[in-house]
């Protein structure tokens, strides 16, 4: 079985990577750094160079490939929502060149809006893109992962975790699903490795349980042994931070409207049920990952 994976160096793809070895593959990288999984990986792996935005490089690197899991790199351009987008349009073209069996995509919980929704729009782009192609090739699958919030996005906030403030733009009571990336590459394996129906599918990827910022930095605290609260913010105030940091007016507003564009009576598409209810709990990952993260930061 050939399996073929975009951002294999990322929080999911390498999980992702060892899970496939272990079941006794030797998955297709595809990276525009390839030297970083082989220095991983070795002869395990096929470590291919590949630019996403290649429409011609991407059908190349997915030839005869029988499944593919999707993750869509954070783009170098001005514009997210439209540099994911372009990606899209590039493997869609790839998928039916190659006529790729199945072909899993890593979403986002808000991607459902279809806009509104800041960065989570290119997802949605990718999402419609890819559900076109499918439709126009009988026998051929797309699931699309709508994942919570990752744990891992905690690893921009050391500075607010160690002066005892996260900044936020949520309400800081308000529940939501916070997910573990190592589980979303448990989830994603599974469904490579099982051949699966023809047609679209949509699967909620929403960790254990739901948590509100307060509950969520309550939890960091105590694994690292210090006081962290959640301090809600002007969107505007936000807006200024992020400009001051160097980004561009779309990237500001892709970063803020992931929240803002899920504020207000926004509901999960996918309710969580057991199918969607995943292991790792937040004090586990912040004591493996989070913790030492903090510690080589100084």
């Amino acid at each position: 079985m050939e399996i073929a994976i975009t951002a294999p160096s990322g929080n999911v793809g390498r999980f992702l990577t060892g899970h496939l070895v272990r079941a006794g593959l030797r998955p297709r990288l595809l990276s525009r750094h390839p030297d970083r999984a082989r220095a991983s990986w070795g002869d395990l792996v096929d470590a291919r160079e590949t630019d996403l935005r290649d429409a011609a490089a991407v059908t190349e690197a997915t030839r005869g490939i029988d499944a593919l899991y999707l993750v869509v790199p954070p783009g170098e351009s001005g514009d997210p929502v439209e540099a994911y987008a372009e990606v899209g349009e590039a493997v869609a073209a790839a998928v039916a060149a190659n006529r790729v069996p199945h072909t899993v995509l890593q979403s986002s919980v808000g991607a459902e809006l279809r806009e509104g929704a800041g960065e989570i729009d290119g997802l949605a782009r990718v999402e419609q893109t890819l559900d076109r192609t499918i439709a126009g090739e009988a026998g051929l699958a797309v699931t699309h992962l709508r994942c919570g919030y990752f744990f891992s996005n905690l690893l921009y906030e050391l500075d607010g975790i160690r002066a005892g403030t996260v900044d936020v733009l949520l309400p800081t009571g308000r529940p939501f699903s916070w997910v573990a990336p190592a589980d979303i590459a448990a989830v994603g394996a599974s469904l490579l490795l099982h051949a699966g129906r023809p047609g679209r599918r949509v699967q909620g990827v929403h960790g254990p349980q739901d948590l509100s910022w307060e509950q969520a930095v309550a939890v960091v605290g105590d694994v690292l042994g210090r006081t962290v609260s959640a301090r809600r913010v002007d969107d505007d105030a936000m807006r200024a931070t992020l400009a001051g940091a160097g980004l561009s007016p779309a990237q500001v507003e892709a970063i803020v409207r992931m929240s803002t564009g899920l504020r207000e009576g926004f509901v999960p598409e996918q309710p969580r049920t057991p199918v969607t209810t995943t292991d790792t709990t937040l004090g586990a990952w912040a004591w493996a990952e989070l913790r030492p993260a903090l510690q080589a930061s100084g």
